[in-house]
């Protein structure tokens, strides 16, 4: 099992475009995904579900991964989630 700390960077913190791309990703893992804050958890299939959770810029998430390849799609994100999205990217 894959455990880490994110702090969510992006301005507008998690908002449509941002959760989208994390859920993007999340549904082309084939193992579980745990997302969880102070105002809760949710799995990463689920944009709307993400974007219940309120995650400004600043918020801390904690990452669970399991399944298979967890130690190397970990990472990857922890890494997504303190991305400074620009949209459009410049």
């Amino acid at each position: 099992m894959f455990k880490a700390t994110a702090v969510v960077k992006n301005e507008a913190g998690i908002h449509c475009r941002p959760s989208a791309i994390l859920v993007r990703e999340g549904c082309a893992y084939e193992g579980e995904i745990l997302i969880t804050a102070k105002s809760g958890t949710c799995t990463l299939t689920s944009a709307l579900g993400l974007i219940m959770l309120g995650l400004e810029q600043g918020a801390q998430v904690s990452i669970q991964v399991t399944g298979s390849g967890e130690d190397e799609f970990g990472p990857k994100l922890v890494e997504l989630f303190e991305t400074h999205f620009d949209f459009p990217p410049q």
